[in-house]
């Protein structure tokens, strides 16, 4: 795939400047980055995603999980709404 982008005059210096110091070409260097973006998190996230699924835990079982600890991080941090205990 080719994309073609337009940057400013900064833009693209910053560029060249980012990839000549990473040793690469421009082409080479966005390439770099581009995968970066698109497999880092998965990557990343590789490990958990194992956890998981060794657990058994359902999806939706996950997600309420998720929901309740981000309920329970909202309430420190702003207190508990009125009529809560």
């Amino acid at each position: 795939m080719s994309i073609t982008i337009s940057l400013s005059p900064e833009e693209e210096k910053r560029l060249r400047e980012r990839a000549a110091r990473a040793g690469q070409d421009v082409a080479a260097y966005v390439r770099q980055l581009i995968h970066r973006e698109i497999h880092g998190v998965s990557e990343a996230l590789a490990p958990f995603r194992h956890e998981v699924d060794k657990s058994g835990i359902s999806d939706e079982e996950l997600r309420v999980f998720f929901e309740e600890v981000r309920e329970e991080i909202w309430q420190e941090k702003h207190g508990k709404p009125n009529g809560m205990s």
